[in-house]
């Protein structure tokens, strides 16, 4: 069951990816084309990850944090022929010869998973194609839209076996299948639904760029990521379904600074979105065009006005770096902007963002470490279910390399 009308509801239910051992075979000149900005030491980044999984157990209940790899397997067990398409694909993608389909076929299901999340044989270090490090940022892989998912299509080559692992545990896991029989799913992948466009202009479009802001709102990023094709494509799509009323186009610099609208803000409350000013605020660079379902339309020259306007008349806004240059550029870089909400007013946030902490205390919030928070929780001094205006840090010194925040590392499933 999928059901998420919101950004700010109650989390209930969400998929994560653990850092995986394929991240450690990026070298420095290959960063880059992997979309790392620097090569991590990996030990760390599964420990910071772990503390992230933990805050999110302690509010779902470990049996609601689902791990992507944990998903695959247990899809591979369930739809063994689906597991017999998946190697055909990424075999054909990866254009690996006949030698490596066999040794892949002969695979238990557990190995088979590792190998295609890792790109190789941990035990004797057989490669057999590229890690895929993205996959952490599971928010990009798929957007559940109240009771629909949309699988989305990566812009760059190297998240594409990422998008193949997604579309097979939407597919084959059987928690999805009640989804996929009442064709809620949207796969941006079907290109007999999604063709490019007269011009030639594919459908590329990935989850740090759309946002269920409210039960009424869709956003989509215009950004360096996703296309105006694919903006359009999904807008009818979603218009014909009758699954939303209105689907805004948020129009943002083309930059790697600002990848996806969720690097420049995130709800957090229903009256306190965090951002970055210039751009959000000022309007620097940016404006918004708003698609109803009955065909009217209207256009904002600032973010910060469309929220005023169509979502909350008393709307917050809290600047990444207190809104002082450079410390909000250096925060915004750093992932300031971009929060994971658990609950209204409760959101997860890097611990290396000390100047947007004042702006959050400023507004009214508590800020706390996710130890002091775990320990708390532990000795049984918080209830998170009482927990009310926080922000939670998890430690970032080797997460926040990879360029995406809790926000990205975060598919939500079930909200309240």
């Amino acid at each position: 069951m999928i059901n998420v009308h919101s950004e700010i509801g109650r989390l209930r239910k969400v998929m994560v990816h653990r850092p995986d051992k394929g991240i450690s075979r990026i070298s420095p000149k290959r960063a880059t084309e992997l979309l790392f900005d620097d090569i991590v030491y990996v030990p760390q980044m599964i420990e910071e990850h772990k503390t992230f999984v933990d805050v999110l157990s302690a509010f779902l209940g470990k049996e609601n944090v689902l791990e992507t790899e944990d998903l695959i397997l247990q899809g591979m067990e369930a739809n063994p022929d689906l597991r017999e398409e998946l190697i055909d694909k990424v075999v054909d993608y990866e254009e690996l010869p006949q030698s490596y389909d066999d040794i892949l076929r002969a695979m238990d299901n557990k190995t088979l998973t590792q190998v295609m999340v890792t790109g190789y044989l941990v035990e004797d270090d057989h490669i057999f194609f590229d890690p895929i490090p993205n996959f952490i940022f599971t928010r990009d892989v798929a957007v559940s839209v109240k009771d629909s998912v949309i699988i989305t299509k990566a812009a760059k080559m190297a998240r594409f076996r990422e998008n193949l692992l997604t579309r097979f545990i939407f597919a084959a896991h059987p928690l999805f299948t009640e989804t996929k029989n009442a064709g809620k799913l949207i796969n941006l992948n079907d290109i007999n639904k999604f063709p490019p466009s007269k011009k030639g202009e594919t459908v590329s479009i990935e989850g740090g760029d759309v946002m269920i802001l409210s039960n009424d709102f869709l956003l989509i990023g215009q950004s360096e990521r996703t296309s105006s094709h694919a903006f359009d494509s999904i807008k009818k799509v979603l218009f014909e379904r009758g699954v939303i009323d209105n689907v805004v186009q948020i129009n943002i610099p083309n930059d790697r600074s600002y990848m996806h609208i969720d690097t420049l803000f995130t709800r957090i409350s229903e009256d306190d979105l965090v951002c970055f000013k210039p751009i959000v605020y000022d309007g620097i660079s940016s404006n918004v065009e708003v698609f109803r379902s009955n065909g009217d339309y209207a256009n904002y020259d600032s973010i910060k006005n469309f929220m005023l306007k169509e979502i909350n008349p008393n709307m917050n806004f809290i600047f990444s770096g207190n809104g002082v240059s450079p410390y909000q550029e250096r925060e915004q870089w750093t992932d300031g902007c971009n929060l994971v909400a658990l609950k209204p007013g409760v959101g997860i946030t890097y611990d290396r963002n000390p100047r947007t902490e004042v702006a959050f205390r400023n507004a009214g919030y508590n800020v706390m470490s996710a130890y002091d928070l775990l320990e708390r929780i532990s000795e049984g001094v918080i209830i998170p279910d009482k927990l009310e205006k926080t922000i939670i840090t998890i430690p970032s010194n080797e997460l926040s390399r990879a360029r995406g925040g809790s926000h990205c590392m975060t598919c939500p499933l079930i909200r309240d």
